[in-house]
């Protein structure tokens, strides 16, 4: 299947130079702007552990959440994510409150 590799590649050494060419170049920002401004999806999200330890329910949340807006910019949206609040914020508040 990956006859075309090079006998010595490490794949986390790559993945390093990935990120690095991707912050060097800034591709997140580039992949929102090469968009059609007119065609925007702005994904709300809110806190994933608002009020408990993580679990593997949260993992599987931002998997699909990553989905949806990578799915919306491969259809040429202008996606922009938007970290926030959500529903989950009343019981945040009560336990700062509480302390």
């Amino acid at each position: 299947m990956y006859e075309n590799l090079p006998d010595n590649i490490t794949l986390p050494e790559l993945e390093i130079e990935m990120l690095e060419f991707w912050k060097e170049n800034d591709i997140f920002k580039a992949s929102i702007k090469s968009r059609p401004s007119d065609r925007t999806f702005t994904f709300y999200e809110g806190p994933p552990t608002a009020n408990g330890t993580p679990g593997i329910h949260h993992v599987i949340s931002r998997t699909v959440k990553d989905m949806v807006c990578r799915y919306k910019t491969m259809r040429n949206y202008r996606v922009f994510r938007k970290a926030g609040w959500d529903t989950q914020g009343l019981p945040v508040e009560v336990e700062v409150e509480k302390k």
